[in-house]
């Protein structure tokens, strides 16, 4: 009988993961929200691909998690569609890549997107562990409605261009989510009033951490919210009022009246009755230029 070595009484290495793309959701605060499956998959992945690859290293050393396979790779919004052909070379290969955001569920408001779709369209298999999420914290516990619901994302940093993506869904009945940086805060949520009209919102911060907090206002009466908060915000508005399809944050009688000094007001400040309608139309979502135009008294 062959005496027993060391060797055979090592514990085995981790089984190797099938191949194909791991969407891993990571920690958007607190580092107890990472799954079990999460941390295996981490642990055994081939690859690791990464937003920023040095804070990545950080994450894994502060939970311990040990890889036996070092590799890290960048995917940002600069590089993925030069990192697809690489990745797809990968997973011809047999090997698991695993894709992590800087916080949250990858590819939502985050790179990804487009090597999802490619290793999908190229036949690979393509998963996605589920976990923290801002937009799904924010808005199970702020306590606006949150169904039906529509995430922006970051609204572009253009005035005109977020005056335009709001109001393209003022008037569907959704809540609204959407991220936001402190120093934008105060405009956005301005702007957000003059399109949306007077709607409940709330400020979500630190979510998950020891200072999470929900501050909740309306957007027409913001003096009355202190809009002084630190980090990265995501916001919740709530859906127009029922019984106000215009969009003006009133319902019955008063709508009518809210129109009529909203149209006194852009009247007052000049123009063509054209223009002046636009203007109108852009305070109030729900109705068109030719419906403003017509309740202004130019038919022609």
């Amino acid at each position: 009988m062959t005496p027993a070595t060391l060797e055979s009484f090592a514990t085995p290495g981790p089984a190797p993961l099938a191949p194909g793309l791991y969407l891993v959701a990571t920690p958007i605060g607190n580092d107890a929200d990472l799954s079990p499956r999460a941390r295996d998959v981490l642990t055994r992945a081939d690859a690791i691909l990464a937003e920023d690859t040095r804070r990545a290293g950080l994450f894994f050393r502060r939970l311990l998690i040990d890889r036996a396979r070092p590799g890290f790779f960048s995917l940002h919004e600069h590089n993925e569609t030069g990192r697809i052909p690489q990745v797809l070379e990968m997973l011809r290969q047999g090997q698991a890549v695993a894709l992590i955001s800087d916080a949250g569920t990858p590819v939502v408001s985050d790179p990804g997107y487009r090597l999802a779709r490619a290793c999908r369209e190229s036949g690979f298999h393509v998963t996605s562990l589920p976990g923290p999420s801002a937009p799904v914290v924010a808005l199970s516990a702020c306590g606006l409605p949150p169904a039906p619901y529509t995430f922006l994302g970051f609204l572009p940093r253009q005035k005109g261009q977020a005056r335009k993506l709001l109001s393209r869904h003022a008037g569907t009945g959704a809540t609204l989510v959407f991220f936001e940086r402190k120093d934008r805060l105060t405009a956005t949520l301005t702007l957000a009033a003059e399109v949306l009209g007077d709607r409940e919102f709330a400020l979500c911060r630190e979510l998950t951490k020891v200072y999470e907090q929900f501050i909740l206002g309306r957007l027409g009466r913001l003096a009355d919210t202190s809009l002084d908060v630190l980090g990265e915000v995501t916001v919740v508005i709530g859906p127009q009022p029922v019984g106000d399809p215009a969009g003006l944050g009133v319902a019955g009688p008063d709508q009518e009246a809210a129109l009529a000094e909203i149209m006194a007001e852009e009247k007052a400040r000049g123009g063509k009755p054209r223009e002046v309608a636009r203007r109108v139309a852009d305070r109030v979502p729900g109705m068109s230029v030719k419906e403003i135009y017509e309740r202004l008294g130019h038919n022609g």
